[in-house]
């Protein structure tokens, strides 16, 4: 072809030509669709980064407002309303800084995802993402209590607060996981919003519940009946400890009530005293004045102490009032400066002193990271104290006390009126008495009648009390706890590891093992220059890095860790409740409490939250929905 020139023939035919035209208008069409295909990707890819960035700054508003406790939403959200409530509010704030919230902000409306259903959707995702981490730990625990209690929120509705306490990484966590409103206020009913929130999350409660921590209402703790009995029937580890926050509570209150002085002083002098002055009185010492709590006795150490460090200011006001001449006031004024005696006094030097030590321990009580074998220790110690307390060493130092107050408020303490109880019978030996037996006049001594009449019965009525409402000397998992505490002289002794492996179904001959190896290790790691440990946590931590070697024991310890000792965070839940839903936020729904409240409640946690990963979490619903 080439002799014949074919090539140069062909080149020149028509046929040839049509087709390279065609060829090359074929190479434009194609760079031409790549760069439309590449521009639209690149537009494709914008936009969703863009869209991806805004729910995020539309999440992370969210997230602010629920871990501060304000309010998302306005009255009215209309662009002519002046305040179209925080969250619109600091979106635009946001706007004039970011190009692309602007763009949103002004797009269309059903784009915004500014709406009340897309923000408890996002709220949802968010305490989701929360609980998920909560429920993972939780499932890595393998073991743990459920904490429950309720109060009304003010729409009246019953809310049922529910913690988890477990232990993991080292530490005890009691993290809040639900409100649930209480529809039925009977045990059946209450039973079954427990158990219904455990499955929901997917936590496996016949064999993982180990522990149930309520107050001791009848209802919650009825022994054939309450809800912990009927919870146990289905999972046979969950034994019920009523909540030592409300037992102390009711040491304080049971004393109380079996001291006459004493109920007299609080049920009508203090109390009358306290909100008359506040009402008298000028605002810097008002403010100083507390008013009794109802439940909380032991916080009553406050306006104890600071009425007697402004017992002077009072009497002051009092007496001005008492002569002023204002018809009921001044009676009344008149009437509470004639019980302002050495009685009175002595009783509020006493109640100040000894709530004052109640009052540490009903702190320390309320602290997650307690465990019950420390709480024991911490009311043998309050015991202990009061003990001391019946010396005429201590008795004189108080007298002192309360002589220096009376004399500063110019208050007789010489040739009062001197009264005794009459002689008890002897059969009523060791028996409080609660009413008066007949009074006589005699001639003790001021300090002497305070003393017998006063001090000592509301010291042993405090410590009778502490023994009944404490008493752990017959409780198996109690001396199983205190066995596995270092600062115990039972310290892995076996007959109690035993008996509380025993009621946790543990295997008895690896257990045995196990604590035989234990002590031996304890000892070789001791001998090697190890800090002895000091409590059950420090055990665990001791023995985490070979749980597959000491399984039961490792589970004991988890067990004995995570039982309950109050119901306090259930009570610091009802502090954050009050904050999200106010008298302007009652019409909000359950499940938005609820979500608001695992954000608000864990706001370490939700803080920290992996946006991106929300924003999956979120496109995910979007998709399935």
């Amino acid at each position: 072809m080439y002799k014949d020139g074919g090539f140069k023939v062909h080149e020149k035919s028509e046929g040839h030509v049509n087709a390279m035209f065609a060829w090359g208008e074929h190479k434009k069409a194609i760079l031409t669709d790549s760069s439309k295909r590449d521009a639209l990707n690149e537009a494709y890819n914008k936009k969703v980064q863009e869209n991806r960035k805004y729910i995020k700054t539309v999440a992370e508003v969210l997230l602010l407002t629920a871990t501060q406790n304000i309010a998302q939403r306005g009255h009215r959200e209309t662009e002519e309303v002046d305040n179209r409530g925080n969250f619109l509010e600091i979106l635009e704030m946001i706007a004039k800084h970011d190009p692309v919230v602007q763009k949103k902000m002004k797009g269309k409306q059903n784009a915004k995802y500014t709406s009340s259903v897309i923000q408890n959707e996002i709220l949802e995702c968010l305490a989701n993402t929360v609980r998920e981490e909560i429920i993972q730990e939780v499932k890595e625990s393998e073991v743990f209590p459920v904490i429950a209690d309720e109060t009304k929120d003010l729409k009246k509705k019953q809310q049922l607060s529910l913690v988890l306490r477990y232990y993991y990484n080292g530490a005890v966590h009691e993290s809040f996981l639900d409100f649930q409103q209480a529809t039925r206020l009977d045990a059946e009913g209450r039973k079954d919003k427990i158990i219904h929130c455990l499955e929901k999350y997917g936590l496996e409660y016949r064999t993982n519940l180990v522990g149930q921590g309520y107050d001791g209402a009848s209802v919650m703790s009825g022994k054939h009946s309450g809800v912990a009995a009927r919870i146990k029937t289905g999972a046979k580890h969950a034994f019920y400890g009523h909540c030592n926050a409300h037992c102390l509570n009711l040491v304080l209150t049971d004393t109380v009530k079996a001291v006459p002085e004493a109920d007299c002083f609080f049920c009508t002098t203090a109390e009358a005293l306290c909100v008359y002055v506040w009402v008298l009185c000028s605002p810097e010492v008002a403010r100083c004045l507390q008013k009794l709590s109802d439940t909380r006795w032991a916080c009553r150490y406050l306006a104890c102490r600071n009425l007697m460090d402004r017992l002077p200011a009072v009497l002051c006001v009092l007496q001005d009032t008492a002569t002023e001449n204002s018809g009921e006031r001044s009676v009344d004024a008149q009437g509470l400066l004639n019980q302002l005696d050495l009685s009175f006094v002595s009783l509020l030097a006493t109640f100040r002193r000894l709530l004052g030590d109640a009052k540490v321990l009903s702190d320390s009580l309320q602290s997650p990271s307690l465990d019950l074998a420390m709480a024991v220790d911490l009311v043998s110690a309050l015991k202990d104290s009061f003990q001391e307390y019946r010396s005429e060493t201590f008795v004189d130092s108080l007298w002192k006390d309360i002589g220096d107050t009376a004399t500063k408020c110019n208050i007789a303490i010489e040739n009062a009126e001197k009264k005794r109880s009459q002689k008890v019978n002897s059969r009523l030996g060791g028996s409080v008495i609660t009413s008066t037996l007949g009074q006589r006049k005699c001639n003790d001594s001021d300090k002497d009648s305070f003393r017998r009449t006063i001090f000592y019965p509301i010291v042993d009525t405090i410590l009778g009390e502490l023994d009944r409402h404490f008493s752990k000397d017959n409780c198996d998992i109690m001396r199983g706890r205190q066995a596995l505490d270092p600062k115990s002289k039972c310290f892995l002794q076996e007959q109690a590891v035993f008996r509380l492996g025993e009621i946790y179904e543990s295997d008895s001959e690896d257990l045995s093992h196990e604590l035989h190896q234990t002590r031996r290790l304890l000892q070789r790691k001791q001998q090697s220059g190890m800090q002895k440990l000091s409590s059950i946590v420090e055990l665990a931590v001791f023995l985490e890095p070979h749980k597959d070697v000491f399984h039961e024991l490792f589970r004991l310890c988890k067990i004995a860790i995570a039982l309950p000792v109050s119901r306090a965070a259930c009570e610091r839940s009802f502090s954050a409740l009050k904050l999200i839903k106010s008298h302007l936020r009652t019409t909000m729904t359950d499940d938005r409490l609820s979500n608001l409240g695992v954000l608000s409640i864990e706001a370490r946690r939700a803080k920290s939250l992996d946006m991106d990963k929300f924003i999956k979490i979120f496109r995910f619903v979007n998709i399935a929905s």
